[in-house]
């Protein structure tokens, strides 16, 4: 059974008779999952979904441009080893939804219905299905050996209409203040715009404040091309607030359930990563239960699922890695260290050759290593290093200079305590990637 899950195809293409319970079936109108890193477009085409992405005005997405106090740089992705056709692709999230949907009720062996989880159902601590609460209002439950829970994620935004991005194909973050802007197409005609406003508490739509905050504090710090459209939108008034959120991946085996999506593991949504992550999840999933005709032996299947929460590791830790690091980089601050750590990582990007290719490639999920992420994060560091140092070194200079090691260490190191150090860097030695599945 999969409650909320956008792609329950990996499990029907294996024969497993599938229950989706969906909240709300109607095309969703949602301001999140609307780009797909290269990364996670090859992961559609190992579950064979990648026709998902075709009929929908989906655009293509051949890298970043990167903009800050007005220079800018573009950053490709590292395409030339793969077929034409892998890039990514930017969509309006629903029409992408439905396309699966459509696909998933082409097998004979899915259960498609609108209802509300409202509990799960255990017995002896082991989760035997769900209670729901179907659309017109009956209260029923599903049982199934595997519950798979899935739960939507967030953010804030609005659409730009008829004009055009400084460099075609590509998204584009503007380094504003206090924090990144971006933009990417979503349609042939709509540029999806994403203001990260820092704090709890944002300024409210319903008094004005949000159109006042959008038109004095971020209009002007956009590329001109954009900032009559921008203004023209926020006139519209379709303004979208959702909170952003961040939650490392805390394994919790519940015998008979599985958590995935943003239930299980949420990064920053500044890189794009989130779908490339959820779709790498259900690959490795898919793989783990292949071998598996019954699933009904609940603990012997709990432990070895186990391997899954090690075996995910490199994709997954990499984009939530670069995603909070980016972050916390990307954005202004008083302190003069991470003033020159944010002037440092543009102008590494800007360098061209390894110094682009190499970040943007973790980015976009085709090289998921974190060994590689931590050695770029820490050249970005060491090259600010350098230019406080030269021509002459300065005693102001080795201070800032320390400082900005120590920065860096800051933002990237609680990062990775998080995620897992063991499970990151040595895999291999986790015992649980070992397990063989329980015989049937």
């Amino acid at each position: 059974m999969v409650e909320n899950c956008e792609s329950p195809f990996a499990l029907l293409q294996d024969g497993r008779r599938v229950h989706v319970i969906e909240r709300d079936l109607t095309e969703p109108d949602r301001i999140v999952g609307e780009l797909l890193q290269p990364g996670g477009y090859l992961k559609l085409i190992e579950l064979g979904l990648q026709d998902c992405v075709e009929e929908i005005d989906a655009q293509r997405v051949l890298g970043y441009a990167l903009m800050k106090d007005g220079k800018s740089t573009r950053l490709s992705y590292p395409l030339d080893k793969f077929e034409e056709d892998v890039a990514g692709r930017s969509f309006h999230n629903g029409r992408f939804i439905q396309r699966m949907r459509g696909k998933a009720a082409t097998l004979p062996n899915i259960r498609l219905e609108q209802g509300t989880v409202t509990s799960l159902l255990e017995e002896d601590g082991v989760i035997k299905g769900v209670q729901y609460k179907t659309k017109d209002g009956q209260e029923l439950k599903a049982y199934a050996p595997l519950t798979i829970v899935d739960v939507p994620s967030c953010f804030v935004g609005l659409i730009l209409e008829n004009c055009q991005l400084p460099f075609a194909n590509h998204g584009h973050v503007i380094l504003a203040d206090p924090s990144p802007i971006l933009f990417y197409p979503i349609s042939s005609t709509e540029i999806r715009c994403l203001v990260d406003v820092p704090g709890q508490k944002v300024p409210s739509i319903g008094n004005g404040e949000m159109a006042k905050y959008l038109k004095n504090n971020v209009a002007p710090q956009l590329p001109s091309e954009l900032q009559d459209a921008f203004i023209s939108a926020v006139e519209k008034g379709n303004i979208r607030t959702m909170p952003n959120r961040s939650m490392p991946a805390n394994p919790q085996p519940t015998p008979g359930a599985l958590l995935m999506g943003d239930a299980f593991n949420m990064r920053h949504p500044l890189t794009g990563g989130g779908m490339t992550v959820a779709l790498s999840d259900i690959v490795v999933l898919r793989d783990l239960l292949k071998p598996l005709r019954d699933l009904r032996d609940a603990a012997s299947l709990t432990q070895y699922l186990e391997s899954f929460y090690t075996l995910r590791k490199p994709v997954a830790s990499t984009i939530n890695t670069l995603a909070g690091a980016l972050y916390k980089v990307f954005s202004a601050s008083p302190d003069e260290a991470r003033k020159e750590m944010r002037e440092a990582c543009f102008d590494y990007l800007s360098l061209g050759g390894v110094c682009s290719s190499g970040p943007v490639a973790l980015l976009s999920g085709l090289n998921p290593r974190p060994m590689s992420l931590v050695l770029h994060f820490f050249a970005v560091a060491i090259y600010g290093v350098g230019r406080l140092l030269l021509p002459f070194p300065s005693p102001k200079g080795f201070w800032i200079g320390a400082r900005l090691i120590s920065s860096a260490s800051g933002i990237i190191f609680p990062i990775i305590k998080a995620e897992g150090v063991r499970q990151m860097f040595f895999p291999a030695t986790v015992p649980a990637v070992y397990r063989p599945p329980p015989l049937n």
